[in-house]
């Protein structure tokens, strides 16, 4: 496969940023795509330093693009950049400007690990138009499930978050509640489902992670609004070592919805 590194001007950012890309070696273009997303300490090098991604996806006519979402959360921050336009819309945009990726929905697949995996879940439901199936990795889920009428201050103040902690998730997600927020992924997968655009999902979560309560959380608010998921448990914690392996059942996941074979 060949690795491209792409650094341009974002016009949503208001600032260069840096994409890697690969591409594959088989099939014939146009290629469908699968978008990428790294946790909140990663940037976009992770992916391929930290697994074998690249010997997975070896076989396989699909690129994949994995972009720098720094500290954002891939949600469109209440003071700062929108970053779930910046993917959703610019990045796409750019990449199939750039390569030879096919220009449809059904050729469009976004997953991520921890923040990521919550930005895959985030972007890909607010943006179902354009994104057949979406998984998440010991998704950062329960940011956006905080109780109803609980604010995030509230919320810093019960779990004795530190003040940067607290004044980053501000500036992020803002001072109100974020249930049935913007922020919520929730409220754009019921939208989804209402257009007849619900993409395919698929969550996991080890059984040693802190976030594994919030995902079981969400999988449940999913149960409740009858939107349909697959949500796996498997033993592991919140390290490399549990995302490179269950990266590749994301990736026959995503090759089954893109037609790619299981």
């Amino acid at each position: 496969m060949a690795l491209s590194t792409l650094h341009w001007f974002s016009q949503v950012l208001g600032k260069q940023t840096t994409t890697q890309v690969l591409l594959p070696d088989v099939g014939e273009p146009p290629f469908p795509t699968l978008y990428l997303l790294h946790g909140r300490s990663d940037d976009h090098t992770t992916w391929l330093r930290r697994t074998r991604l690249e010997s997975y996806v070896a076989k396989l006519p699909l690129i994949v693009v994995m972009p720098d979402g720094h500290r954002g959360f891939y949600t469109n921050n209440a003071d700062g950049p929108a970053w779930a336009k910046h993917v959703g819309e610019e990045l796409v945009a750019m990449v199939e400007r750039t390569f030879h990726a096919r220009p449809e929905r059904s050729a469009r697949a976004i997953g991520g690990l921890s923040m990521g995996g919550y930005g895959a879940l985030r972007v890909g439901l607010a943006y179902a138009d354009k994104f057949c199936s979406i998984n998440s990795h010991s998704g950062a889920v329960g940011w956006s499930r905080i109780r109803d009428g609980v604010s995030l201050r509230e919320e810093a103040e019960r779990r004795n978050w530190g003040p940067v902690v607290l004044a980053e998730m501000l500036r992020i997600f803002g001072q109100g509640t974020l249930r049935g927020s913007a922020h919520d992924p929730l409220v754009h997968a019921r939208k989804a489902k209402r257009a007849g655009r619900l993409p395919r999902l698929l969550i996991d979560c080890g059984t040693e992670d802190f976030l594994l309560e919030g995902n079981r959380e969400f999988s449940r608010a999913l149960t409740i609004a009858k939107i349909p998921h697959w949500y796996r448990e498997f033993p592991g914690a919140h390290d490399w070592d549990y995302w490179d392996l269950h990266i590749r059942d994301a990736l026959a996941f995503h090759a089954e919805s893109l037609g790619l074979g299981g």
